[in-house]
């Protein structure tokens, strides 16, 4: 029985040291992580102190904690949360206390792209294309008896073609900025792509044809008919008669384009007792008109529209999609430590049928 006392009264011991030993190393655990949490509290309340700057200043670190000889110094006026001397592990010019910084760039407002969407696509692998387009017709047909001569009509064609256009820009970076900034590259990449679809869509809508320009649909488009209108006609009166206008030459709209100026006035246009009559303002509505698209876009001038068969009387051939691409070789880049960005389409545009779009201005006073 004295055997098994002395055996407890042991165990009790050894737990006791143990438990004497943990809390030693626990009080010691909790005063290192008190002493850092200070140092992180006064990092980030910019609580700073001669020392600690002086700590932080490279001189400081090459004396090698008093092994070699040497002198460090910080200059007072120099110690402010805003423009601090930096030390091991910051850049010059840095300060003691970063602040958050936001993940990824802000980037600018962009234009939506959609005069794209409405218009045919294709893809050619040629420097050009080329389409038989009819362009007159004169139909002589008649009801005629058995042994008449039977009355001639006339077809004349021509060749159209279209040639494949470049759009391009180029952008200078520092090589070691990328490699500080890994996300730089892939950003470029977003704002040069976004960069050549901003002038493809003036290009596809304005373009003169003169020069490396594409011929784009408006200056080929048949004009607004103004003897459609009426008397007290609004924006919306007006797209229904021009979608007339392309009926009444054989064609059936596809789609709208609008400046988002205009839209805005037929979605506020109100009834005579104040009520809206495009849109509920509380649930919103599909942008369509008239059981058409409205490509809203401010490519298209304030106080004018187009409507038209863009399904069916244009397309978009594209040669060479945007491509992004990088070279240390152009100019003097070597020299320089850097970069060049390229970004390149190549496409042709097509457009078939002019009459079948019609461009003109809402003039109309509310």
């Amino acid at each position: 029985m004295s055997e098994l006392n002395k055996a407890i009264s042991d165990l009790t011991a050894t737990f006791k040291q143990v438990s004497e030993d943990h809390a030693d190393r626990l009080k010691e655990l909790e005063m290192r992580f008190a002493n850092q949490s200070r140092h992180v509290l006064s990092d980030d309340l910019a609580e700073f102190s001669p020392g600690l700057a002086l700590a932080a200043t490279e001189a400081f670190q090459e004396l090698d904690g008093g092994r070699l000889r040497g002198r460090a110094s910080v200059e007072m006026a120099t110690i402010t949360s805003a423009d601090t001397t930096v030390g091991a592990g910051r850049s010059a010019g840095t300060s003691l206390v970063p602040g958050y910084r936001v993940p990824g760039i802000v980037t600018p407002a962009e234009r939506a792209f959609t005069v794209r969407d409405l218009i045919a696509p294709g893809k050619t692998g040629l420097a050009s294309i080329e389409y038989v387009k009819e362009t007159g017709y004169t139909n002589n047909a008649r009801p005629v008896t058995e042994t008449t001569t039977k009355p001639t009509s006339d077809l004349t064609f021509n060749m159209v073609t279209s040639p494949v256009r470049t759009i391009a820009h180029l952008f200078d970076a520092s090589l070691q900025i990328l490699a500080d900034a890994p996300t730089l590259a892939s950003y470029i990449d977003v704002r040069a792509t976004y960069g050549l679809r901003l002038v493809e869509e003036t290009q596809l809508l304005w373009g003169n044809g003169t020069g490396q320009n594409l011929h784009g649909i408006m200056p080929q488009a048949s004009a607004f008919n103004t003897g459609l209108r009426k008397a007290g006609d609004t924006k919306i009166d007006i797209l229904r008669r021009a979608i007339l206008q392309v009926r009444q030459a054989e064609y059936r709209a596809s789609g709208i384009i609008l400046n988002p100026d205009d839209v805005a006035d037929i979605e506020t246009t109100k009834d005579d007792q104040g009520r809206y009559i495009y849109i509920n303002v509380v649930e919103g509505g599909t942008n369509r008109l008239w059981k058409l698209p409205i490509v809203e876009t401010t490519a298209m001038n304030s106080g004018e529209f187009a409507v038209g068969a863009w399904n069916l009387a244009a397309q978009i051939f594209d040669r060479q999609q945007a491509v992004l691409e990088v070279s240390t070789e152009h100019a003097d880049n070597f020299a320089r430590n850097m970069c060049t960005f390229r970004a390149e389409e190549r496409l042709a545009l097509a457009v078939y049928r002019p009459e079948s779009f019609v461009h003109g201005e809402f003039d109309v006073t509310t």
